[in-house]
């Protein structure tokens, strides 16, 4: 599963070479972690969504034949505030 998300997004962006897939493994589902430069994200995203949902759709089929879930997550890191300067 880890790998045709990796194809498939790798193939959307920009920037592949920061694409980066963290699987957790739960007792009845894996959850995907996508984290992508922020120039990408609405490339994976797609318009109104429809581009995750149909990554998540192909997932969740797949996966079904294996007997558990999968989830997709667009992690976006935190940006530290700026600290004032005085």
């Amino acid at each position: 599963m880890k790998d045709f998300l990796d194809y498939v997004v790798k193939s959307l962006v920009d920037k592949p070479e920061e694409v980066e897939i963290k699987a957790i493994d739960g007792e009845r589902a894996t959850v995907y972690e996508l984290r992508l430069n922020k120039t990408d994200i609405g490339k994976v995203i797609g318009k109104n969504g429809r581009t995750i949902q149909a990554i998540r759709t192909l997932l969740t089929g797949a996966s079904a034949k294996q007997g558990r879930r999968a989830i997709v997550e667009i992690v976006e890191d935190k940006i530290p505030a700026e600290q004032p300067h005085g």
